[in-house]
């Protein structure tokens, strides 16, 4: 799922760990599980995106006089923990652990072997070309303490500034014998070093401090995150260090506990971690959280409401931090990296997070204030957005494909979306004219709908349809093409804000569950389909491994077809979701994916991701314990968890015979987020 195993805390600016591969779309996180050699290891990875960056800082210990381009992996020495990654390459055992803006490193040589390190300072992850661009500017120098400590200009999906500080660990007896710099390798821009040490046996520890703005700010994270231990000998440090680091993620991912077996354990609590690793914190030590790496287009599905749920108090944050980036920007957040805005994919979706976290009452903030950034976002045209056009998104009440460079069908049923979140918002706030005009716009996917043919189908300026059609036909990007990382059949449910709506223009409930069963038993090879590398996951025309349909199992349960929900996520969860390397039958994408198991395990899911609705399924693991965060809700607590239990779950049972919320008699099929926050018991009774 495009993951990395290396060593992080949760939602920190250090994601440190292994790359085994660069340049191409397999390795956007930097690794793959089979690979066999090492690049060497760097301090920042993306989780389970479908696009690279990152990879700052490379450190690769050797034994030899000449740098090496890779070293072999001894694949039975490498484990990973939260916190902690250990593997040997090149006969030289490495150790890697971290705290929000410091990687420390435990580097142990072989026996009288030479003990050298190159310090690269132009490498970083890229999806295509040799990197020799990526570094536009850099300043970079020895100090006197023997550390190397600089900043980047960088840029590869967007511009960041990266400061820096490479450091030998105190109290570590060391000489450095040369720094050379290496021009015969690519990156004219940054360079290279090489440390020689000459310290005898010890094991070598360095540190790798990072900071968004400055190297002295590295420096500054640096000295204080270390601080509390600074005088301890090395071995020591660096175990306490893996200690904190192990208990900052138990503190996180034990506010869950599930029974069942240990692979579905395995399942959960990877998940959790897939999920806490981002948004990440880009403010330096002692500055308010400015919170960054928002994949909105994925993670605003699941990822957004789970977090309400399990860790309103740091959702309220979020929430703050996409307002300040939409400050600084002039709009809310697409997609935003180290505080930069990428645009990359469509729609504007931190706007159904912020509007959910406002409507559940997880964020208290300043509402009209945020409403202002949301209807601006929506209604003005921002020069530096060239996914958006509302001049003719409103003319047309489309975006007519003859008019816009491909995508003009998901980018009007995801821009729809947002509208009817806005909606809420503004009649929330009593502003009645507003939530008028936005509600009219969150009906235009129903000019775009082809009742005839039964799916979404593009239009032109003339109000014609496209032709000739075929909803097979997958598309992404600029072009001729109409669907961003789907086709007709994908995104013809994307109605999350009406079903019953959609289930109106297919012609009734029985045809809506017709069409439903057609999308899943059909082919997943379909004529003239084309190949998009994110389609991936296919159960007919359902697509798991891609967030548009990861809504749509349980429209079944909407129409009265529980039975059917379960069927499929039972399904999904068999074949999609399996504790082994290449287990995740898609991009994790910032914890979408995992997002998606979490809620479908404990047997409900945000189908309209804005408001605080979830749709109940059919649970997947036998009991699920959610410890409740009273201090930070407004609401009067009964509970201290909210605990769900499927009694007499097995292979067989996986249908919901009956439900009780707190004793009493639950038809479902919508659970209300407050009903989990107020704690309480959901218990399924299961049969065959």
């Amino acid at each position: 799922g495009h993951t990395f195993p290396g060593a992080c805390v949760p939602f920190g600016l250090i994601q440190a760990g292994p790359d085994t591969g660069n340049g191409d779309w397999d390795h956007c996180s930097g690794y793959v599980y089979g690979d066999k050699h090492l690049y060497g290891f760097t301090q920042t990875h993306l989780n389970g995106t479908g696009c690279s960056d990152l990879g700052d800082i490379r450190l690769l210990p050797f034994t030899t006089a000449a740098v090496p381009d890779t070293l072999p992996l001894d694949k039975a020495t490498e484990k990973a923990a939260p916190g902690y990654y250990t593997v040997t390459a090149g006969g030289v055992k490495t150790e890697i652990t971290a705290t929000k803006h410091v990687a420390s490193y435990q580097f142990t040589f072989p026996k009288g072997a030479k003990k050298r390190l190159l310090v690269d300072t132009a490498w970083g992850l890229r999806s295509f070309g040799d990197g020799k661009d990526r570094v536009k500017s850099a300043e970079v120098k020895m100090t006197d303490s023997k550390s190397i400590m600089g900043v980047l200009k960088v840029q590869q999906w967007n511009p960041r500034t990266v400061g820096f500080v490479v450091q030998p660990a105190w109290p570590c007896q060391l000489a450095v014998e040369s720094i050379t710099e290496l021009p015969h390798l690519p990156g004219e821009k940054a360079p290279r070093f090489v440390i020689d040490f000459t310290d005898g046996e010890a094991p070598i520890f360095v540190d790798v401090a990072l900071s968004s703005t400055s190297a002295e700010a590295a420096q500054e994270n640096l000295t204080k995150e270390h601080s509390w231990i600074s005088q301890a000998p090395n071995p020591i440090f660096f175990n306490c260090l893996v200690a904190q680091a192990k208990a900052d993620w138990e503190q996180l991912l034990a506010r869950s506990t599930i029974e069942g077996s240990v692979d579905q354990k395995r399942n959960w609590y990877t998940s959790l971690y897939h999920l806490f690793i981002q948004p990440n914190d880009i403010a330096d030590v002692g500055q308010s959280p400015f919170y960054s790496t928002f994949s909105c287009w994925d993670t605003f599905r699941a990822a957004g409401p789970l977090y309400t749920i399990l860790m309103p108090e740091r959702a309220s944050a979020f929430v703050d931090s996409m307002l300040r980036q939409g400050q600084l920007t002039g709009f809310l957040p697409i997609w935003t990296l180290w505080g930069a805005e990428n645009n990359c994919m469509i729609g504007t979706h931190s706007i159904p997070m912020i509007v959910d976290a406002y409507l559940k009452g997880t964020w208290t903030g300043d509402a009209e204030a945020a409403y202002a950034q949301v209807k601006s976002t929506l209604l003005e045209q921002h020069a530096n957005r060239w996914k958006e056009n509302w001049n003719e998104y409103d003319r047309y009440g489309y975006y007519p494909f003859d008019l816009i460079n491909g995508e003009s069908i998901s980018r009007t049923l995801e821009c729809c979306y947002d509208d009817w979140c806005a909606a809420q918002f503004a009649q929330k706030l009593g502003k009645a004219e507003d939530a008028a005009r936005f509600l009219k716009r969150a009906n235009y996917w129903k000019n775009v709908f082809d009742t005839e043919s039964g799916f979404v189908r593009g239009k032109d300026s003339k109000g014609k349809w496209r032709t000739p059609f075929n909803p097979f036909q997958l598309g992404h990007g600029a072009g001729g093409n109409d669907f961003t990382e789907g086709n007709s059949f994908q995104y013809s449910w994307h109605v999350m804000q009406d079903p019953a709506g959609l289930e109106q223009v297919m012609g009734g409930r029985a045809k809506l569950i017709a069409k439903l069963d057609k999308l899943f038993a059909m082919t997943s090879e379909g004529e003239g389909m084309g190949h998009v590398v994110d389609v991936t996951g296919l159960i007919g025309q359902y697509v798991h491994g891609n967030e548009p349909s990861h809504h749509v199992i349980y429209f079944y349960s909407l129409v009265g077809e529980q039975r059917k929900t379960a069927a499929r996520v039972r399904e999904v969860f068999d074949r999609f979701y399996l504790p082994k390397p290449d287990g995740l039958c898609g991009n994790d994408d910032c914890g979408q994916m995992s997002a998606w198991y979490l809620f479908s395990a404990m047997g409900f899911y945000p189908f309209n991701p804005c408001g605080g609705d979830y749709v109940v399924g059919a649970p997947q693991v036998p009991k699920v314990v959610i410890k409740l965060n009273r201090e930070s809700s407004t609401s009067t607590r009964a509970f201290d968890s909210f605990i769900i239990i499927a009694k007499g779950l097995s292979k067989e049972r996986k249908h919901v015979k009956s439900m009780t919320l707190n004793g009493k008699p639950f038809k479902g099929p919508i659970l209300k987020h407050s009903e989990i926050m107020a704690g309480g018991e959901l218990v399924f009774e299961m049969c065959e």
